[in-house]
Parts: structure tokens; sequence; C-alpha cells
């Protein structure tokens, strides 16, 4: 809805700033894992789907929707088997959804799979990575399944549960006359700007009355003048389920830019909606209703991600709280028997007792262990009993160690007094919340609450929910049911409840599938891996650890965790040969300032798993004392932070300017603040931290003299704080006013302004119109008439209409709407257009013909809303005067491109979710029959590659004509392997989507145009995607249907001819690579290089295949991959792509991750050191591009700012937006007709 509004904020890549070098072993996939202590699943995000992921979740714990559509049978929507028969009426999306729901009340999974829901919406995969609104698609989403259940017992399931009515009032003050209009509603939506919380917003929409009075009178139609009136709304009809949808995002008409409302806005766990309903003579009961979800959006305008809190009705999950490992002692004190607990014979008992077969590996138990008492085997008891597995040995009257010490069981004549205490205790492990209720099992008597954040299902207390009122992260949309609304007692705790046998059949099936997967998976899971970093290749500086080598740096190391330490230290003696003198392996940690080492490894008999060491583990290894000459601190006391620094910049001269400079500065977190003057040469001064206010506007606040001498730890100093610091001599230069704030200024406007746009002799051509935002349209348009001194016969024949951005004229403004209702600013511009605005009944539409829209092309119409798509084609078919029935319409998309088609034609333009102001295309040609493609189809042949497979070899390429696209090339200078290559247009194909890629390679050959080309078979064949004029995806394993390549209805696709056949694997990338010549800036032809990623994906692995490829030594050459769109080469190197990824948390060495991105297509250039010393890759064509892209960007912000200024009326823009934005894309979810 948005464009990159809600853009997903992915934090999955590794700390690890340097690059690995020698990779040792891979690891195995493992199967799903179970589900976590909560005992709820959560979803997978496919990459940007956490906003359906937080509706379908609130959907699945609403029980009377979720058993709503699990009563409609296979009957009724037919079964997901006949899919793909022709004539099957399948309901495909609501099938998915039931199967969804089961998946997650019933299969032991951490998280549900929703690729076959989306497949169903007939998404493709680019949509499935890009992010939208959640509350545009709870309306889409609805309306699809409205749409899916026509016919069935459940048509009216939507409706049913989320439906109410809205009634808006005019009453004239002078004969009592009542002008009324209701409105349906499935949810609310309330502002959030000036609004104190949800019960305020409700009272200002259906409380307070509008008065019609003075210079802002009503016209009655009974009175028939202009008369005092009150306008009012009230909710008429209240739902079982309410939805409100809260208004966080605007636009700043001064700025032109969009803006998060981050304001405090409350809302209540139960809300009585008496007072705003018409009908209040019922009791109180019948108005209630109860908080049960909340949709959280964390992040800004530009950028962030959907969670969602929950309260489980049917109590499903587990509603308890672990301690943090962190905090044991907190834990331990919560707990009435400590002597229980101090009992390591009774703790390794009871979690022997939970085992089906009372066998465990000794790993495992230690985990368990911690998992049950919140504190390590190691830090409890080691002190006083020894290791874990000499316990055990001590022991064996109990436990029975297996021969190789790996796996342990309790003794069959094992007294089993320890199981009645562990029944008992058990609820002691966990600690439950002490002020909801009085006891765990008394579970009615308080509420449940997850916070569900995609795979990731947390318990969270009731009072969390306050956190979400204000803030980047703030509540987005609220969920209430009907407090009268009871559920069956058999429903609680019961997952299984109305589930259909057919589903609760395939959930035990997929269960015990899974419990195969893990039994196979556990003997390979006693691998860990370490991330070993060789102290000789590290140097010492400013305060941090940084490799000297960029490739021998780094080692990652597969090893069994099961090992000891000291077989640990002599698998790695082994491995390095070079090592002299003692080996200190010490746990180490990347930091924003460079890598640091904390404590050292000691115990050389312990087993790794008892150490403490966790999966990707940084161990640096060295001699214990000093890197390259240099002292090494360690420890956490003296962590190093890295800290910005915000001082008064330096002129030339050396004096103070009146402008701030920012620098990054690191200082041992033990350090004392004060020692930020020295090291900015500052005798002395003040400095301010930021300090947080309940408002949330920044404040900076003066350290004081004595805690200057305060470490920066001591201070709450942490890793990319600010410091604010000023020369004490320098009092007059203070950029801070008394308070501490910084100082703005906004001028209100309360004014309209009118443009003429109606042809007449008027001399004037705009005027400002004074106006609040419930100043009525129809008033406005009056007034402009008056003052612009137009023909009063306009009044009953005109309209107001808003411009957008680039001054076009937008959808009519009905004359009974406020500025408020109409959704506009103050001190926008309107104009008064001839003609009149559309009825309630009707719609505004633009229309053109062909996809390639003109600005100022577009015609307009006005049709009725229950016209269907096939009557609306002729209407405007007949007022563009073209001939003929070969077209169809499609919707014009926010990217302003061709969208999808509008199948259907007899569905209603309302049923379709046609709105007033969308543009609808003409677009030539039929549309193909239901499950079938038409396939526009191109000849593809790369720069430089042979022309043996022309028929006539005195043509270099296919015949110019309007079907051929040609790039520009630049003699001498190829840069992109695409970038001389020329697309010619063949034909379409209309061929269905069950048919596989080879045969629509045959039908492509069959093509009349396909005749100039000599091709032995469809094998000689190579198909892409046409993305941007060039080719995009490559599709592989020619006998896959169409349907699983996810192409979509507007997809195009080129073939490019082969010397000889070609099977690329899944795991292999077909990279086009060019050798530089040297001295010219330009390069050779390009080569075909198949790079297998199975054998390392790496910025190594791509060299060496290079160098083999061209036979030259690894160590001699350099490569580069292309960015044709920027024209920019980026040179492949591990240190590149980690400096890239210092920010990221896990690590993602391969080059088809951040910032590389390889894929199949992509050109990669290829230096020869040994005869080009040049560092530069880029080419005299690149040079030229990116100075025709800088020009365009000027003109384009000049062309932007001219028409702002005429739109504006002669007010040039203060201040441009604050960054640029992408393509908005539209949100849709594809239905098969059903009625």
């Amino acid at each position: 809805m948005f464009g990159d509004l809600f853009e997903e904020d992915y934090s999955s890549v590794s700390n690890n700033q340097y690059g690995k070098g020698k990779k040792l072993k891979t690891k195995v996939l493992e199967p799903p894992a179970p589900r976590e202590f909560t005992n709820l699943s959560g979803i997978r995000n496919q990459g940007g789907t956490c906003y359906l992921n937080s509706l379908l979740q609130t959907l699945h714990f609403t029980p009377e929707f979720r058993e709503a559509l699990f009563s409609l049978g296979p009957e009724e929507l037919g079964s997901l088997e006949e899919k793909d028969k022709p004539d099957a009426k399948v309901r495909i999306i609501p099938l998915q959804l039931q199967r969804l729901f089961a998946q997650l009340l019933l299969v032991d999974q951490e998280a549900a799979s929703t690729a076959d829901l989306t497949d169903s919406f007939g998404w493709t995969s680019n949509e499935e990575m890009r992010q939208h609104d959640v509350q545009e698609l709870n309306r889409i989403l609805f309306s699809a399944l409205e749409t899916s259940l026509v016919g069935t017992s459940g048509h009216d399931l939507i409706s049913r549960l989320y439906h109410g009515t809205i009634v808006n009032q005019v009453v004239c003050k002078e004969c009592q006359n009542v002008s009324e209009k209701q409105e349906d509603f499935l949810d609310l939506t309330v502002a959030v700007k000036n609004v104190s919380g949800l019960e305020d917003a409700l009272w200002n929409m259906y409380v307070e009355e509008e008065v019609f009075d003075y210079d802002n009178l009503y016209h009655c139609g009974t009175c028939d003048r202009l008369v005092t009136a009150a306008k009012s709304a009230k909710l008429r009809k209240l739902p079982p389920f309410l939805t409100i949808s809260l208004l966080r995002f605007n636009f700043d008409f001064v700025k032109c830019e969009r803006y998060k409302e981050t304001s405090c806005y409350t809302f209540p766990l139960q809300i009585n909606l008496k007072p705003y309903c018409e009908q209040t003579e019922l009791d109180d009961l019948e108005y209630m209703y109860d908080l049960f979800s909340v949709i959280i959006h964390k992040g800004g305008c530009y950028g962030g991600h959907y969670h969602v809190y929950i309260k489980d009705v049917d109590h499903l999950g587990n509603w308890q709280f672990q301690e943090e490992k962190s905090k044991p002692d907190v834990n331990l004190k919560d707990i009435k028997n400590e002597d229980e607990i101090d009992d390591p014979l009774m703790i390794l008992k009871a979690i022997l007792l939970q085992e089906e077969s009372n066998l465990i590996p000794v790993d495992q138990l230690g985990q368990k262990l911690l998992k049950k008492i919140g504190i390590s085997w190691n830090k409890k008891y080691r002190k006083q009993h020894g290791p874990l597995r000499k316990f055990l040995k001590l022991h064996s009257q109990i436990f029975l160690l297996s021969s190789d010490g790996n796996t342990v069981s309790l003794l069959k004549n094992c007294p089993l007094q320890a199981e009645s205490g562990f029944q008992r205790n058990d609820q002691q492990i966990f600690k439950t919340l002490p002020s909801e209720s009085p006891g765990w099992n008394d579970r009615s008597s308080c509420s449940h609450w997850f916070d569900i954040n995609d795979s990731r299902v947390q318990p969270i207390r009731e009072k969390d929910i306050e956190q979400q009122f204000e803030g980047k992260e703030s509540a987005y949309m609220l969920f209430y049911r009907k407090s009268q609304l009871q559920r069956p007692p058999e429903a609680r705790a019961n997952p299984r409840y109305r589930v259909p046998c057919h589903l609760l059949n395939e959930m035990d099936a997929a269960n015990i599938e899974l419990q195969t997967k893990r039994a196979e998976c556990d003997s390979t899971s006693n691998n860990f891996e370490l991330h070993l970093h060789m102290g000789p290749h590290y140097h010492f500086f400013n305060g941090a650890l940084h490799p000297v080598s960029q490739t021998e740096s780094v080692w990652d190391l597969i090893f069994d965790k099961r090992k000891t330490l000291g077989d640990l230290r002599q698998s790695i003696f082994q491995l390095l040969e070079f090592w002299e003198g003692d080996m200190v392996l010490s746990v180490a940690k990347f930091l924003p300032a460079g890598l640091h080492v904390y404590q050292t490894l000691d115990g050389d008999d312990l087993a790794l798993c008892e150490l403490d060491l966790a999966d990707e583990e940084d161990i640096f290894v060295w001699n214990g004392v000093e890197v390259g000459g240099a002292h090494i601190p360690t420890g956490s006391d003296c962590e190093p932070l890295l800290l910005n620094v915000l001082h008064l910049a330096r002129s030339s001269e050396g004096e103070k300017c009146q402008h701030l400079t920012e620098s990054a500065h690191v200082f041992p977190s033990n350090a004392e603040v004060g020692s930020v003057f020295t090291a900015l040469a500052i005798p002395a001064g003040v400095a301010f931290v930021v300090s947080a206010e309940p408002a949330g506007e920044e404040h900076w606040t003066a350290i004081p003299e004595e805690d200057l001498r305060k470490t920066f730890r001591e201070q709450g100093l942490r890793n990319g704080s600010s410091l604010l610091v000023q020369d004490s001599s320098h009092d007059d230069n203070s950029l801070l006013t008394k308070q501490g704030k910084w100082i703005t200024g906004v001028n209100e406007i309360n004014w309209i302004q009118v443009k003429n746009a109606c042809p007449s002799g008027s001399e004037e051509e705009q005027v400002r119109i004074p106006a609040t935002a419930n100043t009525v349209v129809f008033d406005i348009r009056i007034k402009a008439i008056k003052e612009l001194k137009l023909m009063k016969e306009l009044a009953e024949n005109s309209c107001l209409r808003p411009f957008d951005r680039n001054g076009k004229l937008l959808c009519p403004v009905p004359d009974c709407y406020t500025l408020k209702e109409a959704e506009l600013k103050m001190g926008s511009s309107l104009g008064l257009c001839p003609g009149k605005a559309p009825t309630s009944s009707q719609l505004f539409l633009f229309f053109a013909v062909g996809s390639d829209i003109q600005p100022g092309t577009e015609m307009e119409i006005i049709v009725e809303e229950t016209i269907s798509v096939r009557d609306c084609l002729k209407i405007m078919l007949e007022k563009s005067g073209l001939p003929g029935d070969m077209w169809h319409l499609r919707k014009m998309d926010w990217c302003y491109e061709a969208g999808e088609p509008l199948c259907e034609e007899g569905a209603a333009l309302k049923e379709l979710t046609i709105r007033s102001g969308d543009t609808l295309l003409l677009i030539e040609g039929k549309l193909p029959p239901p499950g079938f493609l038409k396939v526009p189809i191109w000849w593809y042949q790369p720069r430089g590659a042979s022309g043996q497979w022309k028929s006539h070899p005195d043509q270099a390429s296919c015949t110019p004509s309007p079907g051929v696209w040609r790039p520009p090339s630049t003699q001498g200078a190829p840069g992109d392997a695409h970038a001389g290559a020329s697309l010619c247009y063949l034909g379409d194909v209309d061929i269905s989507e069950e048919a596989t890629l080879v045969e629509l390679k045959s039908q492509a050959m069959v093509l009349p145009a396909f005749s100039e080309f000599l091709v032995p078979s469809p094998a000689f064949l190579r198909a892409w995607t046409v993305e941007s004029r060039r080719p995009g995806r490559l599709l592989r394993t020619g006998q896959q249907q169409l349907r699983e390549y996810k192409l979509g209805k507007g997809t195009e696709i080129c073939l490019e001819p082969l010397q000889k056949e070609e099977n690329l694997g899944p795991q292999e990338v077909l990279l086009r690579t060019q050798m530089r010549l040297p001295g010219v800036r330009a390069y050779g032809l390009p080569q075909d290089l198949v790079w297998d990623t199975a054998r390392g994906g790496t910025a190594g692995a791509l060299r060496q295949r290079v160098a083999d490829f061209y036979s030259l030594p690894v160590e001699k050459i350099e490569v580069a991959k292309y960015f044709p769109e920027k024209f920019e080469w980026l040179p492949v190197s591990s240190w590149n792509q980690q400096i890239t990824k210092r920010k990221k948390k896990k690590k993602q060495e391969s080059l088809q991750g951040a910032p590389y991105y390889l894929k199949d297509g992509d050109t990669i250039g290829v230096k020869n050191l040994l005869v080009d010393e040049d560092e530069d890759f880029s080419t005299v064509r690149d040079d030229v591009g990116r100075e025709k892209q800088k020009q365009l960007s000027l003109g384009k912000k000049e062309s932007q700012e001219a028409l702002r200024v005429r739109s504006s009326g002669g007010l040039p823009s203060t201040e441009a937006p604050g960054r640029p934005q992408r393509p908005e894309a539209s949100l849709s979810i594809h239905v098969g007709s059903f009625r």
C-alpha cells in the first residue's frame, strides 16, 4: 500500500566484520524445531510477510472465526487434490486457511509456513518479499474470503462476525427535518493525531455534534434555503468482533513527506460502546467489548516490522514465564524448596523421568537442566560435585552411562521417590505471575496474553500492553470481542476441538513424520561451529583487535561439542603447523569498535558443552599475553565503547564555527567520562547526554562536574550513545536553549486555495478561502465562485477537485464532505472544474489506452458502481472511438503500470473493489481463458554470441521494428553483458499453466517470426523472464509446470540460443564473465561461466572458479560484480563483504547475500594483474551513464520544484523530502469465480 513504508527490518546476519578464510565442514539441515515451552506455534516470515502473519494469528485466535471456517466441509469447498482439474470448483483460499489453522493448532513445530496460502492468493515470489499495510490486507483478505465462499453455508461468515453500520444525520434546526445516510463497515478507522486515546477519538466521531451556523450554514432541502443545522454520527449496529484501525501514518503537506504519529494514544482492555450508539435502551452488557488482539508496528515511516499481542481465549498455550539465564539468582530466590533444587540427584532424576525411554544424550541433559532451573551445571554444582559426567559415574547405582559416555539413562531398579517431588516442584521450576491470580491452576481468573513475532511466541503480562501506547513501536490495529461471547468448557485447552476429522488425520501424520526426521537428525546434532580468530593475524589499535590478513584471520571449525577443551586445543595445534609456544583459547566477541577478548577457557578435561560455549562462538587463539607486541586488555570491565561525539567544528583558521560536527571515538568502558576532553584536545568543557522525555522530544542534559570522574559504564553510556561536548570558554556559541531543547517554529495555516479551472472570462486565477477542518466543501465552492466572479450557473454544474504533487486533477470531492472527512489539509490547493461530482452510488474513473501512459492523456468517466466490467469496457471504447471487441481492462497499480487484468467480465466494479479515482487501462487483446497464460516471447542474443543459429548469415540481428528493444552502446566500452544485446519480439503464446517449460519453448519455435532462426530442439534454448527490458530470472528444470514458476499474468519470456544442451543444477549460478582489456578501459566479449555454489559460495570460491576458467593464478586476478542500473562495479573480496555487513548479527558469507546478491545472468568483470595493474573496473560507458543519471536527477528535482511552485501559487518549497522513495506496489488477492 505504501511502497517501502513497511519494509522489513532484517537483523539475521552476523556481527562478524571480517572474512572467514577456510571452511572446514558444512552444517546439516535440521527438521523444523518443536514448539517452545508456550506450546504455541508461530508463522515463518517469507521475507516480507510479517504483516500477513500478524493478521493470520489474530484470525486464528478468534475461535468463532476459526470454527466457522472448520464447519465448511469438502462437499462445499472441494478438495485440494482436485484443484488442478480444469472443471473442478475448488475454493482454494478457505481450504488453505483451514489447513494453516489446523497446523497452528496441532503440528508440533515452532513455526508454520504460509507458502501454500500465498500461492492460493496468486502471489509471486516478488510479492512475498514485499511488505504491505496490514489494515489494507485485512479488507482485501475479507473481500477474497467473501468471494470464495459465495454459494456455501459460510457465505455470510465475514458479515456475521465483523459487519456493523454507522448512521450519519444532519438535523435542520428550523424544520427539524432529518437527513440520514447509513454506512456499512468491517472496521472503524480512528484518528491518532491530536487525540489522547481511543475513547477520545470515538467521542469526537460519535458523540460531539458539528453545528452549521453563521457563515457556515447548511442548505436544507425541505426549507430550500441555508439554515442552522447539526451534523452527527452514531453506531447503529455493532458486530460481535470490532476491528479498529489507527491512523498512525500521515502526510506533511509542508514538507511533502510522510511521517509516523508516535504520540501517546491509550486504549482500554474493556470498553463500553453505549455512549457512541444510536440505541441505548439495552443493558450495559450488550455494549461491553474486551480487547483480545493488538497488531503492533515497529519502526518509522520508511521501514518497520509487525508483530501482535494476542489474548489466548481458549487457554491453548502454556502461559508461564521462564527466568532469564542471566538472572539465576532471582530465579533461585523465588523457589521455595531450595533443598530440593540444591540436590542435583533430585533434579537429574526428574528430568530423566520426563523422557519416554529415560534415555538422553549427556550434553542434552545439561541443556535441559539449564532450561529447568535457569543456571548451568558448571555454575551451580561443579564446584561441589565435579563435572557432570564424573557425577553420573559416581552414582552408578542410579544412572547408567553408555560405554562411550555419550548417553545416560535411569536404572530399572532405580527408586522413583523423585517422581512425586518433581510433580510437586514442576511449577517451581518456572516462575508464574505473582500478581494476576492466586495460583497457576486457577487459569480462569487471569488473562493469558502472548507476543507472537513471526516464529517467536512469548508470554507477556497484561500490563505490557501499555508499552504500545506510544513510540516508534506502537499499536496499529485493535481487535475487540463482545464480552457476552462465552466459550464452551470443552474448548478450554483442547486444540482438537471442532477440527474436522480429515484435518486431524493429516496433522497426526505430519507429527509422526516430524518425529522420524528429528530422530534421524539427532545423531548429527552434536556438532557445532566455532570461529577461530588467529592472534598472529591481528593487530591492536584504537582500543580493539583488527585483522591484518583478510583471508587467514578467521577459520571456521566444525567440532564435536562432546569432546573436551584439551581435544580442541590439540586439534588446533595440528591444523596450525606454524604455531610455536603456548596456546591460550579465549572467548571473544565482535563489538562495533572491533574484536574484544573476554574470559580465558581452562579445564582441559571439561567437555565443550559444559563450558557454556554457544554455536558459532568466537574463539581468540593467542599466547595469552600480547598481540603484535601490544598488551591486550581483557574482560567485560574494559569493553571498548564506540561513541558518537558532537562538538563545534573548527574553521580553517582554527576558530570555532556555528555548526556541529559528529565523529566516532572509542573509549574503554571503565575510563572516566572526562577523558573525552583529552581526546578532543579541549582543556575544559561541559558534556551533555541525551535524556528521554514523556513527549518523545530530544533533550540534552549536562553531566555534573563531579560525575565526569565516573566511568562511561557508570554514566549509563553504551555503544552508539551520543555525547555533546562544548568548550567552556565559548559559552556564547551554545547551540542549546536553557531547557536543553532545539528550537523550532511552525506557522499556522487556516485557508484553502481554489484555482479556476473553468473556461470563463474571469480575470482571477486563484483565491484563498478561509476554512477550518469542519468547513463543508459546498460552502468553499460557493465562496470561490463569488470571489472568482464567475457565472452563478456554475453553482449547479461545478465541483472541486484536489491536485496531486504533479499538478494532475484528482477525483472530485463530494459537496457534503467536510475538509476533515475529505482528508484535505489546510493550505491544500483545489481546482474549480465544470461538471457535477459523482453521487454516492457512482464512480469517477480515469482511463487511458495502452500501458505507456503520458501525463495528462487520461480520459474521465462517471459510471454506476454496479455496472459490469463488460459494459464499462463498451462505454470506454465508445468514448475513445476504438472499434472492435479485442480489448480488455486492467487496473493501473500504484507504480503507474498495468496491473492484473479484470478477468470477470460479468462482475460489477464494486465487487472488484474499483474505487473512485482509480485508473483503468484499455489494453488490446482478448484475455486467455481461466487456467491459461498469454506469454509474449522475445528473442535474446547476447552481444558477441555466435550467429550460427541465423538462417541468413548476412543479418547481424533481428530486423528492426517497433518490437525491438536495442539499447545504445558505446564503441569499445562494453559494460553489462546485456547492454549490447537486443530483444526481438517474436509473438504471443497461449498456453496452459499446467504445461511445462519445454512445451512453452516448443510452441515458441512454431511462431512465424521464429522461422529466421535455426534451433535444433528446445534443449538448445535458455529461457529468462523479462524485467526492465532485460533478461531477469533464469527458468530452470524444463519439466516443471509453468504454474510452479509463479510467473504471473504479465510475465514475458525471452529465449537465448545455446551452442550445446545444458542442465543447470539447483545450486549452480550462471554468470557472464568479461576479461578487462589492459590500457583501454574496455572488456572483451562475455563468456558464460557456471559456478557451483554447493562447493562454496564465498568470495574465495568464486575467485578460484574464475581463475581456473581463465587458467590464471588466483592471486593474480581481481573480480568485480557489475550493477548496470548504477553503472558501478563492486570488487568481490571477503573484506568488502564483511565491512558492509558489520552491523548485522548472523554472518552470511555467501555472495548470494548482501551486498553482492549474485544471481543468474550477473556480469563479472575479471582483471589480469599480470598485465593490468589499474585499480579501476569502470569503462567509458559507465562514466557517460553516471553523468546522464546525474543530469536526469537534477532535471527531475528542478521539474518537481517547478510543479510545487505552480501548485502552491508561487510559494517555493523550503525543504526537500527527507529521503528517496521506491515505486509503490499495490496489494491484491486473486480469487476464482464461484457465482
